[in-house]
C-alpha cells in the first residue's frame, strides 16, 4: 500500500517538525507551553512554506549516544556559560578569538547540521560558515586561551561529531567515518 506523495511528504517531515521545535525552545531558553506551541507553528509553517531537499538518514537511534550526547551538551552549557561570564566579569580582560578551520570526518548533510547547532548553541562559539560538500565547518571562538588553543577547540567539535555520529549513525557510516563500532 503507498501512501498518497502529500501524505508521504508529511510522514517524513514529522522528524523535521519536532527537530525545529526543539532548536526554537533552545534558542529562546525558556521552556513554556507557549513558547513550545509558536515553535512548533513556526516549524509547521517553515516546512509547509519553503521546499526543503529532503535529508536522507541512513543511520539508527541509539539510546545511549543520545543519552551521551544530551548529557555532554548540558556540561558543556554549564561550562561554557560559566566561561563567558567570567570573561565579562574581568575588567581587563581581552578575549583573544579566532575563526578556527574544522574538517568534518562525515559528509551527511544531517551530521553536519547537528554538530553545527550544537556548537552554535554552546557560549563562546559560533558558527560562520558551513561548506556541505566538503564538510568544513568555520567557526567563531570568542576566547582560544580560555579553550585550550586552537587544536583544543578543533578537536571540541571533532568531539560533538563523534558524539552526535555514535547516537544516530548506523555501523555503515561509522566505519565510513574511521570511528568504527564501539563493543
Amino acid at each position: 500500500m503507498s501512501l498518497h506523495p502529500r501524505r508521504r511528504r508529511w510522514h517524513t517531515q514529522w522528524a523535521t517538525v519536532v527537530w525545529l521545535t526543539v532548536v526554537w525552545v533552545f534558542l529562546w531558553g525558556d521552556l513554556t507551553i507557549g513558547n513550545i506551541l509558536a515553535g512548533l507553528l513556526i516549524a509547521l509553517a517553515v516546512t509547509a512554506g519553503l521546499r526543503m531537499a529532503p535529508i536522507d538518514f541512513h543511520g539508527r537511534f541509539r539510546p545511549v549516544g543520545v543519552l551521551r550526547l544530551v548529557a555532554r551538551f548540558a556540561a558543556d552549557l554549564v561550562r561554557a556559560s560559566f566561561e563567558v561570564s567570567l570573561i565579562a566579569l574581568r575588567p581587563r580582560y581581552v578575549p583573544r578569538g579566532a575563526v578556527i578551520g574544522v574538517q568534518l570526518r562525515s559528509h551527511s548533510d544531517l551530521y553536519l547540521t547537528l554538530t553545527a547547532e550544537l556548537a552554535s548553541l554552546v557560549p563562546g562559539s559560533l558558527v560562520v560558515e558551513a561548506h556541505r560538500l566538503t564538510g568544513m565547518l568555520y567557526l567563531h571562538v570568542l576566547d582560544v586561551r580560555q579553550s585550550g588553543g586552537i587544536e583544543a577547540a578543533r578537536q571540541s567539535v571533532l568531539d560533538q561529531e563523534e558524539r552526535v555520529m555514535r547516537a544516530f549513525a548506523s555501523d555503515e557510516e561509522l566505519d565510513a567515518a574511521g570511528l568504527g563500532v564501539r563493543a
